[in-house]
């Protein structure tokens, strides 16, 4: 029968315990440690940072007006050496105007995710926390705006509102308010009885100073997680409506309006829509396996395991 051995003394020296030396891990450290483990996560970060270090250098290093890029006398000529992603119906590099439209793709997707991650959270705690009347009204409002597919609201609201870059961000940051406001709201009425939040309320703190003190920092982890895998769909949508003719508009070097612009030639000319297609796919699924990394890793289940 093996016991464990006993830490060794020394006269007149007090020895540290092998167990206190070991600093504790916090939340965070250990939510890192299993997104670098995992595969998903691993891969993700690897793709979005390619992606976001395109985004920032290339108009540093390449600047570039596309009212006055036009080659049209080398029109959709092939991949070569000097253009590595051919040429487009007028004789634009594809792969430049690729490289700066991944600046705009970008903006739109992370200006719609704040603004609408802010005004989700914001109304889905306040249903959540004072529940009756509020809660009814702002629920009722919510199925009315998701009783309505993602792709034709966001259509209806630009067309009604105007095609541009700032109407694609107020679109698709409307369409994606429900989803975000009703999982704050799900988690909000989780956690308004607890003990700990009764306990608040008894000692006189105020219902706003209970939202952002105990309710909001348990949602930050599922705020994470949303907001990672909402920037794929933003950029998908963003691409659609571009591809309408109803986000970005010509000449800007958009994803979507490459598409749009070049289906017209894809049996004569199938690299004019081969590599838009694959730069929108390379970035949907980089951020949707750092999703689902991050979501592996903040998951509570896990905080016992790694």
């Amino acid at each position: 029968m093996s016991s464990t051995p006993a830490t060794p003394s020394v006269p007149g020296i007090a020895l540290p315990d092998p167990l206190k030396t070991i600093a504790p891990r916090s939340m965070w450290q250990m939510a890192w440690r299993r997104l670098v483990r995992g595969a998903n996560g691993r891969i993700g970060m690897v793709m979005v940072a390619i992606i976001i270090l395109i985004s920032v250098v290339t108009p540093i290093i390449d600047p570039y007006d596309a009212t006055i890029d036009s080659d049209t006398e080398n029109s959709r000529q092939v991949p070569s050496l000097q253009h590595p992603f051919g040429l487009d119906f007028i004789g634009r590099d594809i792969f430049r105007r690729i490289m700066h439209g991944a600046r705009v793709s970008l903006s739109v997707a992370l200006a719609s995710i704040l603004v609408g991650t802010v005004f989700s959270t914001t109304i889905g705690m306040v249903a959540g926390y004072y529940g009756g009347v509020v809660d009814m009204l702002l629920q009722r409002l919510a199925e009315l705006m998701q009783a309505f597919p993602g792709i034709p609201l966001a259509i209806a609201i630009v067309a009604l509102s105007g095609p541009g870059l700032f109407n694609t961000v107020l679109a698709i940051t409307i369409v994606g308010i429900p989803g975000g406001m009703r999982v704050a709201r799900a988690i909000t009425l989780s956690l308004r009885t607890r003990d700990y939040i009764e306990a608040s309320r008894s000692l006189g703190a105020s219902n706003t100073s209970i939202i952002v003190r105990h309710i909001l920092p348990n949602l930050i982890s599922f705020i994470i997680v949303g907001a990672t895998l909402g920037v794929g769909g933003v950029i998908l949508q963003t691409a659609a409506l571009g591809f309408l003719g109803l986000g970005a508009q010509p000449p800007t070097p958009e994803w979507g309006v490459m598409v749009s612009d070049a289906v017209k030639f894809y049996r004569q000319s199938p690299h004019m829509v081969i590599f838009p297609g694959l730069a929108i796919v390379f970035t949907v699924l980089g951020f949707n396996l750092l999703g689902d990394g991050l979501r592996d890793a903040l998951d509570p289940s896990l905080s016992g395991s790694a």
